[in-house]
């Protein structure tokens, strides 16, 4: 795998440190490259030109000869910056300080100008005086570019001053990793062998095989025909509005109207009439992930081969190293994961949005990928409303200087648009972005598939549930935590009801899949079945159900359910959602008990007769609403105070450490679902001591995600690494469960095991 601190360069022959000055000249092109879509060429080559300054050193040559270690050659192209460039060499010199380290803050950048000590402090400088460095690169025939204006205009906003460090910042990790890359791969010519360009985007050919799938979709469905014409009036809108320029769009849609197909016609016909460069799709749920990624290979793949799309998220297996299989198709996905080279990208909310506000190298590297880009953001909803304000600042500024079009896209559109005067601090473009569908289409009013009850007044308790769900037949019930879940099932299962399916992230993929077909192979017969589920089915999931049950929770949460209710519209009466309130009234970690409170006090002052899930106002109310009561989006209380005053103090640093869409870090378990799967997968580990990218692929249907316990919990005692570390190593991303009779195969998954597994 390429290291950064193994940078060419050679030992100095004749006061001429030859190899070091190629490399910076080619890194300084290769970033100026990069940087001129968003014209910022001239500090990224600036940058590119001192990043290595420091190894201009007679101590760095004996670090070569393994004479000296623990070096810090990066902060001298930083002192020098701003010794040469004083007021408006900031971005610049942050950039080549942090190409190692990740970028610091304004305070640390003030301290190198006053003292020039090394970051971190335990390091040692490979040169006390900067200017003899820069007089050694300048006498090897390197003349450095001037600069004439600030990057960044603190009128601007400083989210939108950050994002500009870090978009240089980008170019210059990138350009210094691909270089670098480039140097130890040398031909039998002796000369640089560059990784091989990615695929163009060939928008207008891709649109084509869009078309002609959904031409396909549209003569085999079989859904209503009110509902085939709704979906054809979403499609030709995202047509239409692909010739608009670029910016910011939101794209509102009830569910069940094709969404995930229409935005990408919009965001092909957009990127093919803006020549815009690739498509960047982020999720927030690895479920749809799944499915997503399935649709658009299968549409894709056979026209422009498996490089056209790039799977990027915790569980695609593009981590890992050089020496992880000799597959070349599989280290060419885990190298072009590290820069998003690629013309299509499913990822996850959290890669991309976590990504705008990082300060590490590797974060940041695929950054200015972006500019020119048409990123789609789908089920916008669950953005955490602590993030809000920072978030659509950083994406306003990719949209206004970086020429991206943002699309937000939901059945539950939030109410952003009233944060615009908080955002604006932040981002003077602010956040005023366009929709997409016409109002006059109407698309909520003819969405109406369903009836709501709010029968939420009285606590129900499980058995009471399970007594009215073994009477009905069918229906799917979705409750708030998976231990309720648990409880449900198990009451329904002692009842010996027939047909009966639980759906949780206690199942591993494989098995939730395998869960859904039975289900809908049951349901499209007209044979019982009764789905009892946590909030994992609301979101992707293509089910269609006669009656769904709801437990009281957030009010895009029961939408989202509903969307699971005569979803195709064939029942020859509206279907019906039961909104409930079960006796154990806990819900999961987060802002997601804020949000059920809100909703519960909306039906308290509005009437059940007034809470139409149809109704965009109703959702602008909510939204409101809890942005008041957690006060965490306009910055008052909480980490968003702690946030926005880090970023008022142009601390990238802490800026990243607080800025996390998931507070709890994950874990992933693979689970026996298929014990000779499972063993399989245990016996390859035990032979290669470390997971592969091949072997994670293999085991990521087979893995249940789990939030990390900590260190004292009793339950690593159910978990064997994967990799071959000492087991008090709690580091490790994936582990094997090590007893069996832990995971039900028959319908539960996990469980049987500590509380954590079912909370």
């Amino acid at each position: 795998m390429y290291c950064a601190h193994s940078a060419p360069t050679l030992t100095p022959t004749r006061n001429c440190w030859e190899p070091l000055r190629d490399h910076l000249l080619d890194v300084a092109e290769r970033a100026a490259c990069f940087a001129s879509l968003f014209g910022l060429d001239d500090e990224a080559r600036l940058a590119g030109l001192l990043h290595d300054l420091g190894k201009y050193s007679d101590l760095f040559t004996l670090r070569l000869e393994g004479k000296a270690s623990g070096l810090d050659h990066w902060s001298a192209g930083a002192r020098a910056v701003l010794d040469q460039l004083k007021a408006i060499a900031g971005p610049v010199a942050l950039a080549i300080q942090g190409h190692h380290i990740g970028l610091q803050s304004a305070v640390a950048l003030q301290d190198l100008q006053k003292t020039f000590r090394p970051r971190p402090k335990e390091l040692q400088l490979t040169h006390p005086d900067a200017a003899v460095l820069l007089a050694r690169l300048e006498a090897d025939g390197i003349s450095l570019p001037g600069l004439q204006t600030p990057l960044y205009d603190r009128r601007r906003g400083l989210a939108a001053a950050m994002l500009d460090v870090r978009m240089l910042f980008s170019s210059l990790v990138d350009a210094d990793c691909l270089e670098t890359e480039a140097h130890f791969k040398r031909g039998c010519d002796g000369l640089k062998v560059h990784r091989p360009a990615a695929p163009k985007l060939r928008a207008g050919e891709a649109l084509a095989a869009l078309d002609a799938h959904l031409a396909h979709l549209a003569k085999t469905s079989r859904a209503a025909s009110t509902v085939n014409a709704l979906r054809a009036d979403l499609l030709e809108s995202c047509r239409e509005a692909g010739a608009l320029k670029p910016g910011l769009f939101t794209l509102s849609a009830p569910t069940g109207a094709g969404k995930t197909l229409a935005m990408l016609a919009f965001a092909l016909r957009h990127a093919a009439e803006n020549e815009l460069r690739r498509i960047v799709l982020a999720v927030p749920f690895l479920s749809i992930i799944e499915q997503t990624v399935r649709v658009y290979r299968e549409l894709l793949a056979p026209v422009f081969g498996d490089d056209y799309l790039l799977e990027h998220h915790s569980l695609a297996g593009t981590r890992g190293t050089e020496q992880d299989g000799q597959d070349e198709a599989d280290l060419a996905a885990r190298r072009r994961a590290e820069n998003w080279d690629a013309p299509l990208i499913v990822t996850t909310s959290v890669q991309l949005l976590e990504s705008l506000f990082a300060n590490r190298p590797s974060a940041c590297r695929k950054l200015h990928r972006l500019a020119g880009s048409v990123i789609l953001l789908d089920e916008v909803q669950t953005l955490p409303p602590n993030l809000a304000v920072p978030t659509l600042a950083g994406l306003s500024q990719l949209a206004h200087r970086y020429g991206a079009s943002i699309v937000f896209a939901t059945a539950t559109q939030p109410a952003f648009e009233h944060l615009d005067e908080y955002v604006r601090p932040l981002a003077a473009s602010g956040w005023q972005p366009k929709e997409i569908v016409p109002v006059h289409l109407n698309l909520f009013d003819r969405a109406r598939r369903t009836r709501v009850l709010w029968q939420a007044d009285t606590p129900r308790s499980w058995d009471s549930l399970a007594e009215e769900l073994a009477g009905v037949g069918s229906a799917l019930c979705i409750v708030n935590l998976k231990k309720h879940a648990l409880e449900l099932a198990n009451r329904l299962q002692q009842r010996g009801v027939p047909g009966l399916f639980h759906l949780s992230t206690n199942l591993c993929p494989a098995h939730r899949e395998l869960v859904l077909a039975a289900v809908r192979q049951r349901l499209d017969e007209r044979l019982p079945c009764i789905l009892i589920s946590t909030q994992c089915v609301e979101a992707g999931v293509d089910v269609d159900f006669p009656l769904v049950l709801r437990a009281l929770g957030p009010l895009d949460a029961i939408a989202q359910a509903a969307g699971r209710c005569n979803r195709n519209g064939l029942m020859p009466e509206q279907g019906e959602v039961r909104v409930f309130l079960p006796e154990d009234a806990r819900y999961p970690p987060g802002g997601y008990e804020a949000a059920a409170q809100v909703t519960r006090a909306l039906l308290r002052q509005r009437g059940s007769e007034a809470m139409d899930l149809q109704s965009p106002k109703l959702f602008n109310e909510y939204y409101q609403k809890l942005y008041d009561l957690t006060g965490i989006a306009t910055g008052e209380r909480g980490r968003t105070k702690d946030l926005l005053g880090s970023i008022a103090l142009l601390d990238f640093e802490e800026t990243a450490r607080l800025y996390r869409l998931i507070d709890q870090d994950a874990i992933n378990v693979v689970v026996p679902w298929d014990s000779a799967a499972f063993r399989e997968l245990r016996d390859d580990l035990r032979k290669s001591g470390r997971p592969t990218r091949r072997w994670l692929r293999r085991a990521r249907p087979h893995a249940v995600n789990l939030y990390r316990p900590k260190p004292l919990d009793p339950l690593w005692a159910y978990l064997d690494p994967a990799s071959s570390i000492p087991k008090e190593d709690r580091r490790e991303d994936w582990f094997l469960l090590l007893d069996e009779k832990l995971y039900d195969r028959e319908m539960l998954g996990l469980t049987g095991a500590p509380e954590v597994w079912i909370a």
